[in-house]
């Protein structure tokens, strides 16, 4: 597939999620939330999880945001539900870590779904808090950090 065409993909895979976001809206029923916002560039994102059994058997956001980070919370939520905490926070680990340019696995990179072609966002650097912003926040909701936090 040429480059340019791999390109158009993902950008067809970001639109689609951002325009349709999945786990979209917030959860009657939860267990654990957490709102995080960056005041660069504007986007908010509330989480709603329900876990049971340190499980997440159900995960929702809502809030104001970019392309970017909406599509990147359409797809997070999409790939974290259903597992258990510590594989989320491993998935979060890996999205964080491609985004510092740090090298993974190619099984690794696999674990992300859609998500992996987010990682072609970092080539560009004022859109890295855009893409990871949604991934702090389950690490926050996870961990138990509740409070609103700025992550700039």
């Amino acid at each position: 597939m040429s480059l340019d065409k791999l390109r158009s993909l993902y950008k067809a895979v970001i639109l689609d999620h951002a325009q349709t976001p999945r786990n979209f809206g917030k959860l009657t029923n939860f267990t654990n939330e957490t709102t995080v916002y960056n005041p660069s560039c504007g986007d908010k994102i509330h989480l709603t999880l329900l876990i049971e059994n340190d499980v997440i058997k159900n995960i929702a956001f809502e809030g104001e945001g970019c392309t970017i980070s909406k599509a990147s919370a359409s797809m997070m939520t999409q790939l974290v539900k259903g597992k258990n905490i510590e594989e989320a926070v491993d998935c979060s680990k890996i999205f964080s870590d491609l985004a510092a340019g740090k090298q993974h696995s190619k099984q690794d990179f696999q674990l992300l779904g859609d998500a992996q072609v987010l990682v072609n966002i970092m080539e560009f650097p004022a859109r890295i808090k855009c893409a990871t912003l949604v991934w702090w926040g389950l690490d926050r909701a996870l961990l138990g950090k509740e409070k609103e936090e700025e992550n700039d």
